[in-house]
């Protein structure tokens, strides 16, 4: 699985209607058909996808939507939930974090205290974190190994991935971007002290 057919799979599952729940049921489905390298493979994709969302500025904005409270847990399920968003916003807001004030998603959330956000309206998505894992797990018959084996395949794909110098340009990229931008979109959308902190 490349880029493109990691991004393909990404983008199908942010236009599919359903709850999370289904949309998530669609994408294991998804994986199941396909090789159990498939599986690693899109994990490995996934991985570095939230690797690159990681800076402190996509932080700055997780943090000013969630009104303060972004722990590090929960920004990691931000940036699955990034992800899950498609690649074309989440290329614009990796690239430029105040855009995350045009995702119709976030703009659902301006007004309203968090004690009043559904689950499924969250800009937090960790479930995406173990799809992969379940559809290789049904694949293997590996259930009853909490994982192990689908980790350790991941891991020797990301190894194989970074000798084979695959990486090298997702490195460049997130080096040039600016860590310390303002938010002037998102602070107009989310005052401090509104959003339930």
């Amino acid at each position: 699985m490349n880029d493109d057919a990691f991004w393909a799979l990404i983008d199908e599952l942010s236009r599919r209607t359903g709850d999370r729940d289904e949309r998530l049921e669609w994408l294991r489905a998804e994986l199941v058909a396909r090789p159990e390298t498939e599986s690693v493979a899109f994990q490995v994709r996934l991985e570095r996808a939230c690797e690159r969302a990681d800076t402190r500025a996509v932080w700055a904005a997780a943090n000013r939507v969630e009104g303060g409270g972004c722990t590090d847990d929960g920004f990691h399920y931000f940036t699955l939930w990034l992800v899950g968003q498609g690649r074309k916003v989440y290329d614009s807001v990796v690239a430029d974090p105040d855009a995350l004030a045009d995702v119709p998603g976030i703009r659902a959330l301006v007004g309203r205290h968090r004690d009043e956000w559904d689950d499924d309206e969250w800009p937090e998505w960790e479930e995406l974190d173990y799809v992969a894992q379940d559809a290789y797990d049904e694949l293997t018959g590996q259930e009853d190994d909490e994982g192990e084996e689908f980790l350790d395949a991941v891991e020797e794909a990301e190894d194989a991935a970074e000798a084979a110098g695959e990486w090298e340009e997702d490195e460049e990229v997130r080096e040039a971007r600016p860590e310390g931008m303002a938010l002037p979109r998102l602070t107009a959308l989310f005052p401090l002290g509104t959003s339930g902190s």
